[in-house]
């Protein structure tokens, strides 16, 4: 009996086993057929960043809590990046406080910071932090104002709209100033419904909004008309073609006079300057007129029949156009003007804006002196006609600029510098344990380009 017990035990034990065997080999010849994302080993997983094609987009100062997904995607962010940049905008409170917090999103590469960075309106770092054990609580306001809706009172010019006319139709100060940037940029004018919608700070849905309200064409009619140096320049002749003219004399006009003649006040600034700066004070043929930038052949043809040159006003200043901005005494002489000493006060007497001159000095200081003379370019917010004039006319003395060897450069110089502070922290690194500084570009692995701009500053 006891025999029979033991057998019959045994045998269910090898029945269980062998199904248990059965199991685990189908198991395994289903498991082997597939291989599931999860159990792929790290280095066969290849991260890409992929997005639209890069655009040459105009960027002006921004707020980047200010954007929605559409000007993200404007300023060539994929759809993904975009969505990931707005995740992580809520993860961090609801708002970035920071240049260094924002340079943390995964989706915004090294390189495309690098690009973004000065237009970012955030300071450097996050003012106050204090940490306890496991989390951190930062002074920072997770309040976003609500978005204000446009009050357009009917059709207009967006080419004549001011800075305040753009914040009237609802919109902040500082998208206000981009949009007017932006339009400086094509050449002051917005050309047609297409160019402006291009505009990154302007959402879809804003644009749903104003597009019948636009004064434009839908798509370009023409291309710019260009001046003698090839360098296109937008001109808006609306103003002009509706005003009254009758006969004048040039010489006797100020910025005024030139605005009732339907130049903008930007074009009457430049025309004043180009008389008093290039003309040495009078225009002296009506060739001298046609050879403004700013007057297109269209515009002087209009006003061709009505120019008086009279002789005795040649070489003259009448009172009113001093008023307006001519300078009594000396006018300096900026074929001698050094580009690495010329002031503030200097470059708006040859025509810049006192936000633009105070902005090039300080770059200026900040590079330690121009280099080359197309940095003059890079200062921000600078009109490129009067600029390119400027470096046609005053000499740049290098030899005052500063330059270190990559070895010696001191710390506190490479991390303030504009063209090296974004590999400062590699450069000091590298640098420790080599000498060769061939070896430490190659580590730096910065791009050719930045490379090119690194070595303008270095022995």
């Amino acid at each position: 009996m006891n025999s029979t017990l033991q057998f019959t035990v045994s045998r269910k034990h090898l029945i269980l086993i062998l199904l248990l065997i059965l199991a685990v080999t189908v198991g395994l010849t289903v498991y082997s057929g597939r291989e599931p994302a999860e159990s792929r080993e790290p280095g066969d997983l290849t991260f890409t960043e992929v997005g639209p094609a890069k655009k040459d987009i105009p960027l002006s100062e921004f707020d980047p809590n200010e954007l929605d997904a559409s000007q993200w995607m404007a300023l060539g962010f994929s759809d993904k990046q975009t969505a990931t940049i707005l995740k992580y905008k809520q993860v961090v409170g609801g708002a970035f406080t920071s240049k260094e917090q924002f340079k943390k999103c995964y989706a915004v590469s090294d390189s495309r910071f690098e690009e973004l960075e000065p237009y970012l309106l955030l300071p450097e770092k996050e003012k106050s932090t204090y940490r306890t054990s496991a989390y951190s609580y930062r002074h920072v306001s997770t309040f976003s104002p609500a978005k204000k809706t446009l009050s357009i009172p009917g059709k207009f010019n967006p080419d004549t709209y001011s800075q305040r006319d753009w914040e009237k139709l609802g919109f902040s100060e500082r998208q206000a100033a981009a949009i007017v940037k932006y339009r400086s940029y094509l050449g002051g004018s917005f050309i047609s419904k297409e160019k402006f919608r291009d505009c990154f700070i302007i959402s879809d849905d804003n644009y749903r909004k104003l597009e019948p309200y636009l004064l434009l064409p839908s798509t370009p009619v023409a291309a710019p008309v260009a001046n003698e140096s090839g360098k296109s320049f937008a001109r808006s002749d609306n103003k002009g073609s509706q005003a009254k003219i009758s006969v004048f004399d040039p010489n006797l006009l100020d910025v005024q006079g030139w605005i009732g003649l339907g130049f903008s006040e930007k074009q009457a600034n430049v025309i004043m300057n180009y008389r008093n700066r290039i003309l040495k004070g009078s225009f002296r043929s009506k060739g001298d007129i046609k050879n403004c930038f700013v007057i297109s052949e269209q515009k002087f043809a209009e006003l061709e029949p009505f120019i008086n040159l009279n002789p005795e006003n040649i070489g003259k200043r009448n009172s009113s156009a001093a008023s307006q901005g001519q300078i009594s005494g000396p006018v300096t002489d900026f074929s001698k003007v050094d580009l690495n000493e010329i002031t503030a006060e200097q470059l708006v007497e040859f025509g810049f804006d006192e936000r633009a001159a105070r902005n090039y000095v300080s770059f200026r200081k900040k590079l330690g002196g121009f280099a080359v003379k197309n940095q003059v370019f890079e200062s921000y917010d600078i009109d490129r006609e009067l600029a390119q004039k400027l470096i046609d006319i005053s000499p740049l003395n290098l030899s005052k600029v500063e330059r270190y060897t990559l070895i010696e450069a001191p710390e506190s110089w490479l991390k303030t510098h504009p063209y090296f502070r974004y590999s400062a922290d590699k450069i000091i690194y590298y640098r420790l344990s080599n000498s060769d500084e061939k070896k430490i570009w190659k580590l730096v692995n910065a791009k050719p380009e930045y490379q090119a701009k690194m070595k303008l500053y270095l022995k």
